[in-house]
């Protein structure tokens, strides 16, 4: 069962990613997590699996013209020095207080979700 929840894992966030340019975060830490590893590593885990989609999702936008590379490397320098920043908070940090911010993070992106699914329907009230 590990096995396929990681296949069912990473199919999800290829598709995701590849619909909506989300990271897999979201749905690999909370599995990882629930299949034994700590916060810490999960979320290193979580990383390092998405590197090859994001690869794959970079080339595949590049052919059809979507990628811009100055944003794309504004942002990716600075989540490098984001990600180092983030490591050495977490790794100081006890394991219930990072499964904490990490569901008030996951709850908070629901609720942006919801917002601006709320805020379309006002503005176009025929959209779904």
């Amino acid at each position: 069962t590990t096995l396929l929840l990681g296949v069912a894992c990473g199919l999800a966030a290829g598709v995701l990613s590849g619909l909506f340019g989300v990271g897999g975060g979201i749905l690999f830490v909370p599995a990882l997590v629930a299949l034994g590893l700590g916060q810490v590593e999960a979320a290193a885990t979580s990383l390092l699996a998405i590197v090859p989609t994001a690869a794959v999702g970079i080339w595949r936008q590049t052919r059809y013209g979507n990628m811009r590379a100055r944003p794309a490397l504004v942002v990716g320098v600075a989540s490098i020095v984001g990600v180092e920043i983030g490591v050495r908070i977490a790794t100081g940090m006890p394991e219930h207080v990072l499964r904490r911010l990490f569901g008030l993070l996951l709850i908070a992106i629901a609720g942006q979700l919801a917002w601006q699914t709320l805020r379309i329907r006002r503005r176009y009230p025929g959209a779904t």
